[in-house]
């Protein structure tokens, strides 16, 4: 019985196998953009400012194994900053992998003539505008959202106490 579980489990894991490798060659293709869409990418990533959420990535992750050392020998921190410091400068460059991991989403996305368009919006004064006013709005939003979610909160609580009350519970 064990080998004919075993052995439907293998039919089953090979069926998907082969789904996942039929369904993976169309988004190979797609994965392979071209170069000019590569470019027209990168220049959006670098007009709007996309990589800055991620700039704090590698100092975080550095900083994040520096405070796993120190909690297990605290006496080790001149050495261990003198090494994060080393690792910072040595890692920076590697913040480019996530840059061409965003330009190779945009132009798998977007098609030439899309990134094209997109380009120009934000090359033109409205796009200026937006990249430059979409943190404050982006800060604003969450802060206003935050604020709205609590203040829900404080309506909600009470109407589930009274209609828990209804069905017999004293909340």
């Amino acid at each position: 019985m064990r080998v004919i579980k075993a052995l439907h489990g293998a039919v089953r894991a090979a069926a998907v196998a082969a789904a996942l490798i039929a369904l993976a060659a169309p988004v190979q293709a797609q994965q392979k953009p071209s170069p000019r869409a590569m470019e027209m990418a990168k220049e959006i990533i670098k007009i709007t400012g996309a990589t800055s959420l991620f700039t704090p990535l590698i100092p975080g992750v550095i900083e994040q194994a520096k405070i796993v050392f120190l909690q297990q020998d605290p006496s080790l921190s001149k050495d261990l900053n003198d090494v994060a410091a080393d690792l910072r400068t040595q890692l920076a460059p590697r913040l480019s992998e996530v840059t061409d991991e965003i330009a190779r989403l945009y132009a798998i996305n977007f098609t030439e003539p899309e990134l094209k368009q997109l380009l120009a919006f934000y090359k033109s004064p409205l796009g200026v505008k937006l990249v430059k006013d979409q943190p404050i709005i982006a800060e604003s939003s969450v802060r206003f959202a935050q604020d709205w979610a609590n203040k829900l909160s404080e309506q909600v609580v009470p109407m589930i106490r009274a209609e828990m009350k209804k069905k017999g519970h004293n909340l």
